[in-house]
């Protein structure tokens, strides 16, 4: 799907539009000491604006004419619209009725048009495709386009420039776009390293294609996090992630509102569960690592789900 030169070159091309983040290590009691990579400080909120702006450089005029189209559960939506406003280019964005007001608000607030269609991204993103080709719009894929991909691979690069000692990198999949391009990148610089995918129990698409040797369609969606809400993910990035991923390990929605809650109380950290998947998988016990691995999680959008429990909870 997508190789290590295609990562780089995705670098160079977005370098003037995205912001290179920062690897913050910290210990978030009962948790030791991890790496944070903190792409809620990225533009837009979230990691998809790498892939976002990624893919739109690649266009030519025609395609900028004839605007952007995607479906997406939230961050990569609101990615799609603010690259699109920064470039001057024209974007619809199809999201679930399970997408967040506040994420529904802010594609509004970039000036894209957005419709609500279906309960899960599968049935909204049918109705992005068939706007693509009613009217011609570029339909930009959160998670099966190579050049988002690669986009979202840069992420990698930044982290082990700034810790060439990580062991483990753990990283949330919805669809696997972030986790292709992140191990693609990963084990170019470094064969040993460990990605583990992390996915919810509502939402085990890769788990359950690796378990059936293929990809499967789910029959039912149950996470209430629509960031992570594929019930099918792209045959490339199988092929890509069966081959580079050490494994997937499963976590609860409950997990990730104890690990959001627990990154804005010990870090100040606002991420939204989706951001806090990584985290969840260590404070869950999803994955144990070894004495003295250095383990980093990608928190990778931003949201104020702990900031609203810790306040629920009285804290």
């Amino acid at each position: 799907m997508i190789t290590f030169d295609d990562v780089q070159a995705a670098t160079r091309r977005i370098a003037p539009f995205v912001r290179r983040t920062p690897l913050f290590r910290a210990a978030l009691p009962p948790l030791p000491q991890i790496g944070l990579k903190l792409d809620t400080l990225q533009v837009s909120g979230s990691f998809k604006a790498r892939g976002a702006f990624s893919r739109l450089t690649l266009l030519d005029e025609a395609g900028r004419q004839a605007g952007l189209v995607t479906a997406s559960g939230g961050n990569h939506g609101i990615a799609v619209a603010y690259a699109a406003r920064a470039a001057g280019v024209k974007a619809t964005v199809f999201v679930p009725h399970s997408v967040h007001p506040a994420k529904a608000q802010r594609i509004r607030d970039y000036g894209a048009r957005l419709e609500v269609v279906g309960a899960v991204w599968d049935e909204a993103n049918r109705s992005a495709l068939a706007h693509a080709e009613r009217t011609g719009a570029t339909y930009v894929h959160p998670f099966a386009d190579p050049a988002v991909a690669a986009g979202q691979g840069t992420l990698a690069l930044e982290m082990l420039a700034d810790d060439p000692g990580i062991d483990t990198i753990l990283v949330a999949i919805g669809g696997g776009g972030l986790a292709s391009g992140v191990s693609v990148a990963a084990k170019a610089l470094k064969p040993a390293i460990r990605v583990i995918g992390v996915e919810p129990t509502g939402a085990p698409t890769l788990h359950a294609s690796l378990a059936a040797g293929t990809v499967v369609t789910l029959p039912a969606i149950t996470t209430k996090v629509p960031t992570l809400a594929a019930a099918r993910t792209d045959e490339r990035n199988f092929a890509l992630l069966r081959e580079r991923l050490e494994r997937v390990v499963l976590i609860e929605d409950a997990d990730m509102e104890a690990a959001s809650r627990l990154l804005w109380e010990e870090a100040g950290i606002a991420a939204d569960l989706s951001g806090a998947a990584a985290v969840a998988a260590l404070l869950a016990g999803a994955y144990r690592p070894a004495p003295g691995e250095r383990v980093a999680a990608i928190v990778c959008g931003a949201g104020a789900d702990g900031i609203s429990a810790a306040a629920a909870a009285g804290r």
